[in-house]
């Protein structure tokens, strides 16, 4: 298993410091107004952003729209990571889009991922954490410990890159279920 993340890493010019202008080892703290910030599930349930990773290690991602092909190949590829791989890693995968609580479950059966899935329908966390594109962020404890954010529509952090950094072990994408035809 890779080492745990111990330091803020950043898919941006140079690293994002602490609000004292450091990094920090521990990561850096998510601000409380936007913590508290609500996300919606499937069924329309409120839950505050914070509280999907206050108390566990998480991979959060953040797609553009659900109507944007290349996040739904992106999410199509996530939703292949086995759920025991995660487990075994103590993470948990989470995608937040932008859009109405309605186009989850659609979304879900399209890729056919099957982790946890949340949508912020008036972007607030997209406009306080200064979203434009997609991103992904590895958090624990309140604390952010890596951020990239995309470039262009193309610009995806590689998912496998992603998983090392909170310790789960890589994934291949590429395997097809072996097909018999008789």
């Amino acid at each position: 298993m890779a080492a745990p993340v111990t330091r803020q890493v950043s898919g941006c010019a140079g690293r994002v410091p602490s609000p004292a202008g450091s990094v920090t080892e521990r990561g850096q703290p998510l601000a409380a107004a936007v913590a508290e910030l609500p996300v919606l599930d499937a069924s329309g349930r409120r839950v505050t952003f914070g509280a999907l990773f206050r108390e566990r290690r998480a991979v959060v991602v953040f797609v553009r729209h659900f109507l944007c092909y290349v996040c739904k190949e992106y999410v199509e590829d996530l939703a292949k990571i086995p759920k025991s791989v995660l487990r075994e890693a103590d993470v948990t995968l989470i995608v937040i889009g932008q859009s109405s609580y309605h186009h989850i479950e659609p979304f879900c059966k399209l890729t056919g991922y099957s982790h946890e899935i949340y949508v912020d329908p008036e972007r607030e966390i997209y406009k306080r954490l200064g979203m434009k594109r997609g991103e992904e962020i590895s958090s624990s404890g309140n604390n952010i410990h890596f951020v990239h954010r995309d470039r262009n529509r193309l610009d995806h952090k590689p998912i496998n890159s992603v998983l090392q950094l909170v310790g789960v072990q890589p994934v291949n994408f590429m395997s097809r279920p072996t097909v018999i035809h008789v």
